[in-house]
């Protein structure tokens, strides 16, 4: 990432080959970690750093990591979720596209930390073009000496597997992640244990997102204060902001931590086209709750869209215009979400089949006054009710768009 936290991927074609990665300095931050950093050294500077997880939760990856076991003789496993299912999002494929060396450093740099030997990248099945790219990128590392054995003429060895999924996105849940590397159905897995205690082939495992990885070169290359200064102070570094929809200038934008929402939406990608107004804004990917124009004055950090009443997730802001009916939203949101329950918790099973059904029908005209109401009460079922995060997240936008939009809805019932 540049320094003045504005672009992460350079303009060049040859961007992503290890050449142009080491011009800009690249693996320095690897030598420096594993031939001059003790591995507990390097947890504490990813920790003091405020890095957290760049995938959707939001938990800090150098605590993360911590709760993985020291010593022993048995294997433990890095995997990075590059399943990059969630609608409206984007940043991880720019950055296996253009950057994967970046990715490939910051594996290099946690693996030494928390004494891991072998990584999976695990990569969702419609990346396959890009897939090959990383294994092109991995094979250069290798050749130089980066990775594999004897990193740097030391005695740390790391192997990294390429490993590609068949397009589910519950596999974007650590552990179908993990069921799916292991070669079973990707369905999340009964929690505690943790992966971290009990992962990938039954041993501790680390798992973190491909973004979330990209940034530990810089905490160990420039240290962890020049990192935390470029965000918030429990919320370091700048973000990955994926802007689509209504707007001028769609796009990826690399900005602080706590950047406004308006200010990304309006400034950095143009605002709406002429002639076209905002209705909603869904901030974080799909699974974001959405806001309504009045709500866009908020800060682009965890916290902040919590308090909101949605969530940073992916960081993929979708803007909704004002031409734009909130049923066919709703229909898109239904439809994805009943196609890829994975179907192993009955809440989720039955309520997102329920309510694409239930909006469906409404769409063909045939809405019933307590259709709205149906919804809600389908949606309120499956929060808190699953063994992943999964029933929240199609549950939660559901309810936002008929209680912010209720109105709106309420005319396409009685049509």
């Amino acid at each position: 990432m540049s320094e003045d936290a504005v672009r992460l991927i350079p303009a060049d074609e040859g961007s992503w080959r290890l050449e142009a990665y080491l011009r800009r300095g690249g693996y320095e931050a690897a030598r420096k970690a594993v031939m001059s950093m003790a591995p507990a050294d390097v947890i504490t500077e990813v920790r003091k750093a405020g890095l957290r997880g760049r995938g959707g939760a939001g938990f800090p990856a150098g605590l993360k990591w911590s709760f993985v076991p020291q010593g022993g003789a048995g294997p433990k496993y890095l995997c990075v979720n590059a399943d990059e299912g969630e609608p409206g999002t984007f940043k991880d494929r720019a950055i296996l596209v253009r950057n994967p060396h970046q990715l490939i450093e910051g594996m290099t740099i946690a693996a030494f930390g928390v004494g891991i030997r072998k990584a999976f990248i695990y990569v969702r099945g419609e990346y396959g073009r890009i897939a090959g790219r990383l294994r092109e990128a991995i094979a250069e590392a290798e050749d130089e000496g980066f990775l594999g054995g004897g990193i740097f003429g030391s005695g740390f060895d790391l192997e990294v597997i390429v490993h590609l999924g068949a397009g589910a996105y519950i596999c974007g849940e650590e552990t179908a992640l993990l069921e799916s590397i292991e070669g079973r159905r990707g369905q999340p897995r009964l929690k505690p244990p943790f992966p971290a205690v009990v992962g990938l082939f039954r041993a501790p495992t680390a798992i973190n997102n491909v973004e979330t990885l990209a940034n530990v070169p810089l905490i160990i290359g420039r240290g962890a204060d020049w990192f935390l200064g470029r965000g918030l102070p429990k919320d370091g570094g700048t973000r990955l902001f994926g802007v689509s929809g209504a707007v001028r200038r769609p796009g990826l934008y690399e900005l602080p931590m706590g950047t406004q929402l308006r200010t990304i939406i309006e400034i950095h990608a143009g605002g709406p086209p002429e002639g076209v107004a905002i209705k909603a804004v869904i901030p974080g990917g799909l699974s974001a709750p959405a806001l309504r124009p009045d709500e866009l004055d908020v800060t682009m950090d965890f916290d902040a869209l919590a308090r909101a009443g949605s969530m940073l997730g992916s960081a993929g802001i979708i803007v909704i215009g004002d031409k734009i009916p909130i049923l066919d939203v709703l229909k898109v949101m239904a439809r994805f979400y009943a196609h890829e329950s994975c179907g192993q918790c009955t809440p989720c099973r039955i309520g997102t089949s329920w309510i694409h059904k239930t909006v469906m029908r409404i769409g063909e005209g045939q809405g019933r006054a307590s259709d709205l109401d149906h919804i809600l009460r389908l949606a309120d079922g499956m929060k808190g009710r699953t063994l992943c995060p999964m029933g929240d997240a199609a549950a939660l936008p559901v309810q936002a768009l008929v209680t912010k939009f209720r109105d709106e809805l309420e005319k396409a019932v009685a049509r």
